[in-house]
């Protein structure tokens, strides 16, 4: 099935142990059906030194979560799901649920 929420997309986490924190995605992996937000989800992780990171010792990364346990949130009526809909040039749009406006 494909994924609705893209790269970019302002998302609230709905499960987990960063529940209710907001974020943009940075990536999404629609193969493993997760995607990457930005400061959720983050982990410390050691970090050896190579030629291409020249610093090592641990670092700060984001994991990704199951796109499940994200919901899209609307400039107007907040977290939503996403519909979809085709426009009179024939694009398929994104659309809120709630309320209908395009996102």
């Amino acid at each position: 099935m494909a994924m609705k929420i893209k790269k970019g997309d302002r998302v609230r986490v709905l499960s987990g142990k960063d529940r209710g924190k907001e974020g943009e995605v940075m990536r999404a992996i629609p193969a493993q059906g997760k995607v990457i937000v930005d400061g959720v989800n983050r982990v410390k992780k050691n970090q050896a030194q190579t030629r291409a990171t020249m610093q090592g010792g641990i670092i700060d990364k984001d994991m990704p979560i199951p796109v499940a346990n994200v919901a899209v949130v609307c400039s107007t009526c907040g977290a939503t799901r996403i519909g979809f809909r085709i426009d009179d040039q024939g694009r398929k749009l994104r659309v809120c649920k709630k309320c209908g406006s395009d996102l």
